[in-house]
Formats: C-alpha cells, structure tokens, sequence
C-alpha cells in the first residue's frame, strides 16, 4: 500500500509474519518492523507513540489466530519513525531500521532512557537442574548442558557427568582373566595369552578405561573370585559440566524462573510496577482470552471449589492470576471483551538513562489506570477505558 507519490513517501506491506513501515526520503529510507508473532497487543506503544500513529487493533482475535490483522496498527504517514516505541516494546516486537541498518538515533544522543530490569542467574548457586529452560514461555533460557546417553542416542557418556576420580584395581593373584567382568561392562577388556599344550593355565591381563567407566560396580558384585575393587571419590563441589544462562534480547523478566528455581539462584526485577486486578463478578465464565492471549502465563483458571466448601456470600472464581509472574504489560485488559473484568494500575517503571521531558510526558500516560472495555472509535480498532483517579483517604 503505497500512500505518497512525492517525498516523503510512505508504505506498509506484509512479508510473511512481518508488517513493514517504510518512509522513503530522498537519500535515506527507514523501515519499521512489526514483527507479529512477537507482539502481544499489551498497548505500551500506543501510549508511548508520541505521534499517536499506533492504534489497538482487534487483540484477542489476532493472538488466537482467529485473523491475519496484527494485534496494532501502525500508521506510516503518521508515524515519525523515533523508535520510542522500539526501546519501550517489552515483548521486543519492533525494530527500526535506518538505511537496512538496525539504529535507535534517540538512543544514540541519549535522549531516552532505557528500563533497568534485572534478570540474573548466580552460577555458584545454579545446580544446573534446568528447570527454568523448561518454564520460560518465552524460550528466553539457553541451555548448554549436555544430554546424557540414556536420555538420547549419541549422548554424553553419563560417568562424565561429575569431576570425580576412579580407581580400578584387580588383585592379580586372585584374578583367573575368565572374563567374566569384560563381558559385562564396555570399559573393561580382557587380553588372554592363547591356549597350548604347554600353557594350558589361562593367563592374561585385564584392561580398563577410565573414560568408559561409571563406577556402577557391576564387575565387583560378578567377579566370581572377588579380585576386583571399584572406589570412585567426588568432588563435594561437582556440579554438571555446561552452564544455563538468560537471553536478554529475548527475557520478558516475567519471574517464571526465579519462582521456579529450587536453588534460589535466580533474581528478576521486573521493569513495570504496579498491579492487575481480575473482577471475578464480572468475569465472563467459560471464555478464558486473557489466558490464551497473556504471554506470562499469568493468568489460569482456578481448580473448581465445591459447593460445600463456599461461604455463602464467597464468589466463584471464573479467572485467577499469579501476581509473582504478571508483568503488568496489559495485554489481558486490551483483550477482555467484558466491561471492567479486569483493572491495571501502573505505579512507575524502572529505567536507566536520563528522564527527559518526552519519557516523563510517556511514563503519565503509561501510569494511567485502566479497564477493560471494548470502545470502537473506528472499524477494527479498540481502546481502554480509563479508571478514575484513586480518592485518597483522609
């Protein structure tokens, strides 16, 4: 869709799962990408346009496939290609480029600042159990702790798992080399000196890798004449070889992982505070969007309390949420097509850099609190309605 037949000109197009915004000068052309898989309709580049060229689209139908619409729209014409939107994205759904080259210009002249989340594993404490790679919703952990043999064909040999010592001794005054031991284990080899008429008593040596070797002293509980003697000595600090760490270009520092982690060895400090609210009473039974759409994981539906067990002025509850894992992006109140089933206050955001006039100007905007409720200014695009101020108390 070409919008301009002079300079400026502007553009969108669709490449695959990726919507392009394209202003072309005469020497220099910028690009936007939305990249769509990634963006979860939370609404912080609305807020943060200072154009206003982005607009909340139709949010739960486009995370659920239910529509090839994006979750926003991005005006081109509009749009004055900053980047404020890019640094602000918690879901890292947006890049601008400058000429095919990735650039923040703002960035670079110091005129936003950038949040100052945390998420950290400490390597003494992590034990290398990689429980946090298998909860990241965002695959967001990397993993290089290598698979064993027995858990996949090929593997590493398990007995280099630790840093350990072995010691492998026969006693060659008791051992008869009848093989027995090399049978049985692939890191024992049995070398016997030929039969003959003149030597007809087996004689031989008994050979033994340590690599092949896992101290499982099935040769000590066969060998028939107890000849043989396993010890293996581990270090009391031995942890599995590899290391787990965080993808920050990826990390949504939702905190799946640091309440996940049995060692407490990791720390996440989110860079939105604030909190979101679920009205039970006026939740819609049954329709479960903000689960399907919240890319935390945050939100669930509550095992069902029997009758028996409720108060009879208690409300049963159609929606719950961890509060631990929800990192207040809003995605679930853009979502929600029930009036006031969902409220989110923003207190403040963490950041790093100078607070300059346009973050302050954004960060009032972003701290406004919110409900949801489907308002159609226009055909295909929707907006919150905005809660009013908290009364304070005298």
């Amino acid at each position: 869709m070409v919008m301009s037949t002079i300079y400026p000109k502007y553009s969108r197009r669709r490449e695959g799962d990726t919507i392009v915004m394209e202003q072309r000068l005469l020497k220099t052309i910028t690009h936007l990408h939305l990249f769509t898989t990634r963006c979860a309709g939370c609404g912080v580049c609305v807020d943060a346009c200072p154009k206003e060229a982005i607009q909340i689209g139709m949010v739960g139908a486009s995370i659920r496939g239910l529509t090839e619409e994006p979750p926003i729209y991005i005006d081109p014409a509009k749009c004055s290609y900053c980047g404020v939107c890019v640094i602000l994205c918690p879901y890292y759904a947006l890049r601008l480029e400058i000429d095919d080259k990735p650039r923040l210009p703002i960035l670079e002249h110091g005129g936003f600042p950038t949040y100052d989340a945390v998420a950290e594993i400490d390597l003494e404490k992590c034990v290398r159990c990689t429980i946090c790679y298998e909860v990241c919703p965002n695959n967001a952990i990397i993993n290089d702790i290598p698979v064993f043999e027995g858990k996949r064909e090929g593997g590493v040999p398990r007995q280099n798992a630790l840093n350990a010592k072995t010691t492998f001794i026969v006693e060659k005054d008791k051992c008869s080399i009848c093989g027995i031991c090399s049978s049985l284990c692939p890191a024992i080899t049995q070398k016997r000196v030929p039969f003959s008429a003149e030597k007809i008593r087996s004689e031989g040596e008994i050979l033994w890798d340590e690599e092949l070797c896992d101290a499982c002293q099935i040769c000590v509980e066969a060998c028939p004449y107890n000849a043989i003697t396993v010890e293996r000595k581990v270090n009391a600090k031995a942890k599995l070889p590899g290391i787990v760490s965080i993808n920050k270009a990826k990390c949504m520092f939702c905190n799946w992982c640091e309440q996940s982690c049995p060692s407490k060895a990791i720390h996440i400090d989110m860079a939105f505070v604030g909190a979101i609210r679920v009205n039970t009473w006026k939740c819609p039974g049954g329709c479960s969007t903000c689960i399907d759409i919240c890319p935390c994981r945050a939100l669930f539906l509550p095992n069902p309390v029997p009758v028996s067990e409720m108060n009879k002025d208690s409300i049963r509850p159609n929606i719950a949420i961890n509060y631990k894992l929800c990192n207040v992006c809003g995605a679930c109140v853009n979502a929600c097509p029930s009036e006031d089933a969902i409220n989110m206050r923003r207190t403040g955001i963490h950041v790093i850099g100078e607070e300059t006039d346009l973050y302050k100007k954004i960060l009032a905007k972003l701290c406004v609190p919110r409900t949801s409720k489907v308002v159609e200014s226009r055909f295909g695009t929707v907006e919150t309605k905005v809660l009013p101020p908290i009364k304070k108390k005298k």
